[in-house]
Parts: structure tokens; C-alpha cells; sequence
């Protein structure tokens, strides 16, 4: 058993993160961070808009986002590891989700290989979380987003609270990330939560 099996021995404690072309690419971003801190192996594929989304919204570059994560991919490699069910992960976060790549996943026509990724998550009734990233929604989101939660995945969108007090856009992006690794059983130090006591 490696290092990283400890607490969860049927399951190696990988998860693959999607960057798809959405606005809010911080999510990815932080997400790749905070997995880094707490010993968690990550996988990244990224599309060709959220690669353009990167560069609009960040000054990071390909290859520093790339660097975040332990392992990533081309988002045309449809024989990478991620897309195959004996590639053992505890799922995969899409952050942020585009419409068009909730719609791919909600219908099993995969185009690349970050949606062949996620519809093999489902397949192996592993957890597939998406941060799905757009308003106003209309019936053909709302149904997408239901077809992939009858599939077994979840919508998370990023919705912001404010009970916590947040003082900075980093606050609002940090209590997300904490919220979505909540779904996989993971803890991220520091997380505030709705009238839980600390020490």
C-alpha cells in the first residue's frame, strides 16, 4: 500500500481535475493547490477554451498551471490513463464546467478526452462533481444538469455564502473549494462552517 492508500484502500487517492472554458478558472486553480497541500494526486486535462479562459483571466502561464498537477494531459488524447475504468481514482472535479461540457457529459457524446474522463467516472459509479458555471439557466441546461444527476454525478455551482464573512474574491473561491472537497471526504484546514465550534 502506498503512502497515499492509508484511509482508503480500495482507492488509490487520485482525483482528475477538468479546466474547461467557463469563466472562473480560479477554481481549477485553487483546487490543483489545496490537493497539492494535502498529499492528494492530481490529474489535469484542460480544453482549448479553458486554456483561452486562462489567459484572459489569470497571469499564470500553460506550463506553471500544468506544474500544479501531478500528472496532466492533452485534451485530444483519448488513450490517456483517465480514460480508461481500470485507472483507479476517487472521481473527478470539473472546475469550472461549461455548458458545453455539461451537455457532452449529459448525453455520453464525448468529444474529448476531460468528458471521456468524466463519463467514465459515472460508468464506475465513482464521484464526478461540476461546477457548472453559467446564469441565467434555460430548460435545456436545467435538463442536461438533471441527466447527468440521474446518472449519478453532482452540480455544484459555485455559489458563494456569506455567513463566513468573506473579505476577499480569494475568501469566496476558498469556501467553494473547501465545500466541493467536502463531497470526496476531504478536509482542507481552516474551512469555516455554520456554527461549528473550533478549538
Amino acid at each position: 500500500m502506498d503512502k497515499h492508500s492509508q484511509n482508503r484502500p480500495d482507492r488509490k487517492r487520485r482525483i482528475i481535475i477538468g479546466i474547461s472554458g467557463a469563466t472562473g478558472i480560479i477554481y481549477g486553480i485553487r483546487l490543483l493547490q489545496v490537493l497539492k497541500e494535502i498529499a492528494i494526486e492530481t490529474h489535469l486535462v484542460i480544453t482549448k477554451p479553458g486554456e483561452m479562459t486562462r489567459s484572459f483571466e489569470t497571469e499564470i502561464s500553460s506550463e506553471a498551471l500544468k506544474n500544479l498537477a501531478d500528472f496532466s494531459y492533452n485534451v485530444q488524447d483519448i488513450g490517456a490513463a483517465i480514460s480508461s475504468g481500470s485507472f483507479k481514482t476517487m472521481g473527478m472535479i470539473v472546475a469550472p464546467c461549461s455548458v458545453r461540457t455539461l451537455s457532452e457529459i449529459a448525453t455520453g457524446a464525448t468529444g474529448n478526452l476531460l468528458t471521456r474522463a468524466a463519463d467514465v467516472v459515472l460508468k464506475e459509479r465513482r464521484k464526478l462533481v461540476l461546477l457548472v458555471r453559467e446564469t441565467p439557466l434555460h430548460a435545456g441546461h436545467l435538463k442536461s444538469m438533471l441527466a447527468v444527476t440521474e446518472n449519478g454525478g453532482i452540480i455544484a455551482p459555485p455559489v458563494p455564502a456569506f455567513y463566513n464573512k468573506p473579505g476577499s474574491v480569494n475568501d469566496i473561491v476558498d469556501y467553494t473549494v473547501g465545500r466541493t472537497l467536502d463531497l470526496f471526504d476531504l478536509e482542507v484546514p481552516g474551512m469555516f462552517r455554520w456554527k461549528e465550534k473550533t478549538e
